[in-house]
């Protein structure tokens, strides 16, 4: 019977074992930086050859001014870090500027942890643990602050202040992914009733919101 035992639990190490030695998530040269061309179609970005790689596959100016992807509905401007280089090492970055006022809806991002640095202004930040606890944590953060959000976690940020906010967020992730809780809700095809059970409120109410996010 200890025979047996052991041997069961010899099989299991070795299980484990392999499945690790299988699995490497790290990258396997000392980059690859993202070949535009290449047809290839893979799980990442086919690389570019290393004879070819040059100084400004590592570098990405223009941070210094807000640009980039514009939401007048929420008052922010996102402008992504597009750095070549950094493909497959496991990381992007964005430069994000809100308006007084402006928000950056609450989202998650299935793919990736965050980290958010101040540059200027304030924001109200934060994020909700998971169910059935779904506790907020969340702070008034000043120039200079960082707040760190863990992967899958819903969280936002409201400048509730009276100046524009600008901030720098790494994820990480090469392709984090982002999920909008009320565009997945009312943007999307979701049936009226279902949207209404589950926030516990009519059809009405639900249209109405769907009407709002119609609206450009």
């Amino acid at each position: 019977m200890a025979a047996a035992t052991f041997l069961l639990a010899l099989a299991v190490v070795a299980l484990g074992s392999g499945h690790v030695d299988a699995f490497d998530p790290n990258p396997l040269q000392d980059f690859c930086v993202t070949d535009p061309t290449s047809k290839v179609h893979e799980n990442g970005l086919a690389c570019k050859d290393p004879a070819a790689v040059v100084a400004e596959d590592f570098h990405f100016g223009g941070l210094d001014k807000p640009g980039g992807t514009t939401s007048k509905r929420f008052g922010f401007t996102a402008n992504q870090v597009q750095i070549p280089g950094l493909n497959t090492l496991g990381e992007s970055h964005v430069r994000l500027d809100v308006a007084p006022g402006g928000v950056f809806p609450v989202h998650y991002h299935p793919r990736a942890a965050e980290t958010a640095l101040v540059l200027e202004g304030s924001v109200y930040f934060g994020f909700v643990s998971s169910y059935p606890d779904n506790k907020l944590y969340a702070k008034v953060l000043r120039k200079g602050d960082v707040f760190a959000v863990p992967q899958g976690l819903v969280h936002f940020l409201h400048n509730n202040g009276t100046t524009p906010a600008t901030l720098y967020a790494s994820l990480s992730s090469q392709n984090p992914g982002l999920v909008l809780l009320g565009n997945s809700l009312f943007a999307g095809a979701l049936p009226d009733d279902l949207v209404a059970k589950t926030l516990l409120t009519d059809q009405h109410t639900v249209q109405t919101i769907k009407a709002n996010f119609r609206r450009s």
